[in-house]
């Protein structure tokens, strides 16, 4: 059992869970993600780490409700036990000396993109973050991501707040103005689509651009086979091969394609939940 010390909504369907796990607080690296099951008969389910606290034993994870586990997620609260958690897994983050990252987060993508951009510029690279979301009313942590970034550029969909477009604009303008060719690595973490066009964006210029496929994972152990992805012309599985890969060599149709293969059962499966509990 795992004990939640704090729990709140952000934002409408994203939830910020603290979490007492001491050794896997230990030993958690940016890109480790960890295996959640909230009960005993239900699905485990692959988290990212948002964050960790080795003095305190804590990690942070940020989820949003888009099936039936973590919607019984969303339903628990502080004091209360997961039934398990294991971690961390997956190969974490590089964090070399680029000189000057770009860190595009969108969406959910924030959560994981956080302690990147932290480590990144605790290494000495100089942090341009921009974050996106669809309207104001979805923006979370943008004053955390600002304190570990140089430059904080915020962007919404319907110009509710920040710039109007998607986060791709801002950072091919940024390509485009770097004489200098300072922008050592980009960083993209968010919805499938939004990762590939942050990919196209940056290939023209040669940038590198790193990916994370974590919202493709299922069983999280490399078993089930549900999270392959091709990878210059290669298959690999996000949860041990990745989570993270470079974006130039994703084939995101396919990888788009295959996360609506089970829509229909993951609604059905959500759908018999809330009957069972009343809707509620």
């Amino acid at each position: 059992m795992t004990r939640i010390i704090e729990k709140r909504e952000l934002v409408k369907d994203i939830h910020e869970m603290v979490l007492a796990a001491p050794l896997i607080a230990a030993k958690a690296q940016p890109g480790h993600f960890v295996l959640v099951m909230p009960e005993e008969k239900g699905e485990r389910i692959p988290l990212t780490i948002a964050d960790y606290d080795r003095d305190n034993g804590t990690i942070t994870l940020i989820f949003m409700v888009v099936g039936t586990t973590t919607m019984k997620l969303s339903r628990l609260n502080a004091s209360e036990n997961l039934y398990a958690l294991v971690g961390p897994l997956g190969h974490p983050s590089e964090i070399e000396d680029h000189g000057t990252v770009a860190m595009v987060a969108g969406g959910i993508g924030t959560a994981p993109i956080y302690p990147i951009a932290r480590s990144l510029r605790e290494r000495g690279n100089r942090v341009i973050s921009i974050q996106g979301a669809r309207r104001e009313d979805l923006l979370f942590w943008t004053e955390q991501l600002a304190s570990v970034s140089d430059e904080h550029i915020i962007t919404t969909d319907d110009g509710s707040f920040g710039r109007k477009g998607l986060v791709s604009e801002p950072l091919k303008e940024i390509l485009e103005n770097d004489k200098e060719k300072r922008i050592g690595c980009v960083y993209a973490i968010g919805p499938a689509i939004m990762m590939k066009f942050c990919s196209l964006t940056t290939k023209p210029f040669g940038v590198k651009t790193i990916t994370s496929l974590n919202s493709v994972m299922v069983d999280g152990t490399g078993m089930c086979g549900g999270c392959r992805v091709n990878v210059g012309g290669k298959t690999l599985f996000t949860c041990v091969d990745g989570p993270e890969f470079d974006g130039h060599l994703v084939d995101w149709d396919l990888l788009m394609d295959r996360q609506k293969i089970y829509l229909k059962e993951e609604k059905c499966s959500l759908d018999r939940y809330m009957e069972e509990v009343g809707g509620k």
